[in-house]
């Protein structure tokens, strides 16, 4: 397993740049026809398609402070892609977001943990968590298959913990993979990584 902020070594970016990920239609592209020579992007790898609270923080980043640090977000869950319209409804984020089921993107990356586990004793709570922790799965579950049955199955597996990349070209610049659910990186710290103004 990956270090949680070690960067990936370039026989995993090659590897990872040749991994195919779904669109939004159920269409295969490769992870590496995402990344641009000529811009920065941040990748955002969530848990699964029910869990929204670290997306509906990343929408608050402005638009012009990306387009002034010719930045872009994309996010990618490890469900299957029939949530992705679901998903982008329910957190208002409207950018690229991809889908992979097969999670060897996760894993090429280093996303190989997997844990139901939450904020440490001890450990600061991150600031994107807004509720407790009974409010966060209650809301969840409410957001997710209460609302969207037919979605059920589809999500992810709820243990698989994500994480952010920061790409500029092609080259990775910053990294860090969750150790536990409630564990994204501040969204201050990935923004500065990516030279986007924030908040």
């Amino acid at each position: 397993m990956s270090e949680k902020s070690n960067l990936p070594t370039q026989e995993a970016l090659d590897k990872a740049n040749s991994l195919e990920i779904l669109d939004a239609e159920g269409k295969p592209v490769s992870f590496g026809s995402i990344l641009s020579d000529d811009e920065t992007t941040v990748v955002v790898f969530i848990r699964h398609f029910f869990c929204g609270d670290y997306v509906r923080d990343i929408v608050n980043v402005r638009e012009d402070a990306l387009k002034n640090a010719s930045a872009r977000i994309v996010v990618i869950g490890c469900g299957d892609w029939q949530p992705i319209a679901h998903y982008k409804a329910e957190t208002g984020y409207q950018g690229p977001l991809y889908a992979d089921p097969s999670r060897t993107l996760f894993r090429a990356l280093g996303m190989d943990l997997e844990n139901l586990a939450t904020t440490p004793s001890g450990e600061q709570k991150k600031s994107y968590l807004k509720q407790g922790l009974f409010m966060t799965t209650v809301t969840s579950i409410w957001r997710g298959p209460l609302k969207n049955p037919s979605l059920v199955g589809k999500q992810g597996p709820p243990s698989q913990l994500g994480g952010e990349f920061v790409f500029k070209g092609r080259s990775c610049e910053f990294a860090y993979r969750m150790q536990h659910t409630m564990d994204h990186a501040e969204v201050a710290d990935v923004m500065k990584a990516a030279g986007v103004e924030y908040p």
